[in-house]
């Protein structure tokens, strides 16, 4: 896929690998947008790379939505739709019943798994009238083997995964040529992990070899650990489940 000319709106773009994403499309020669929910952040990150554009929007919200695609509409439009907001909800024992329960996996699966669709619906037919259209889908290493620390998370990442290979197959039924990527990240360097003691890539990394798998149309691009858990998994899952789940992660779900 070639990036330069291109228009990408990159979702939660004001910070992380957002703004990181944001940086490197810039630095390849595609126009960027970037939407979020803090509006300090985007005016930090337009300080940054005042030829972005930033509009607020809340994945999570319908009219936030809405607003979106007249907004990028009235620019004439995007050519790459890139789903990089996402949330997570700290650990929390799932056999101690709590009310944070449901009313966490609410929150993850509304941004995570039903914003991406939600999406996609209104900015689908936009992306099919482009000669060379693409939506990037984030999902993560935890859609292969899940986190017991992160249980409705890597489920919502898993339902993501499992929409974007249905997604695929339903537009080559139509005859569209929209390209469908899937970005596997391992744990990535970001403030949502800032506590956490484990083996990170970094935003840099990460976004590197995103760039690199759309220029060669890998649609399902894994990064780092990720390769090496989707081919253990396959042979060997108990020892795959034990990598991601290791013993030091029990004590978070004793409350």
């Amino acid at each position: 896929m070639n990036i330069k000319g291109k228009t990408i709106l990159i979702t939660g773009g004001g910070s992380g690998i957002g703004l990181e994403a944001a940086r490197q499309f810039l630095q390849a020669g595609a126009k960027v947008i970037i939407t979020g929910r803090n509006q300090r952040k985007l005016d930090d990150a337009l300080r940054l790379y005042p030829t972005l554009v930033a509009i607020q929007s809340d994945a999570s919200k319908e009219d936030d939505a809405n607003s979106l695609l007249k907004k990028t509409e009235e620019r004439g439009g995007i050519d790459i739709l890139y789903h990089n907001a996402g949330v997570g909800v700290p650990p929390s024992n799932l056999g101690i019943p709590k009310n944070e329960h449901l009313e966490g996996a609410i929150y993850e699966m509304e941004v995570n798994y039903f914003g991406v669709i939600r999406l996609n619906n209104l900015f689908m037919e936009m992306l099919k009238s482009r000669k060379e259209a693409a939506i990037i889908h984030t999902t993560s290493i935890l859609s292969i083997v899940p986190s017991a620390i992160e249980a409705t998370y890597s489920s919502s990442k898993t339902a993501l995964a499992f929409y974007v290979h249905s997604l695929r197959k339903h537009l080559r039924v139509i005859n569209s040529k929209l390209k469908i990527f899937e970005l596997l990240p391992p744990l990535v360097d970001t403030d949502m992990v800032a506590d956490r003691d484990d083996k990170k890539i970094s935003p840099s990394q990460l976004i590197s070899g995103l760039i690199k798998g759309l220029e060669n149309d890998i649609y399902t691009i894994r990064i780092g650990d990720s390769k090496i858990v989707y081919f253990l998994n396959r042979l060997l899952p108990k020892v795959a489940y034990n990598i991601i789940n290791s013993k030091k992660h029990d004590k978070k779900l004793v409350n």
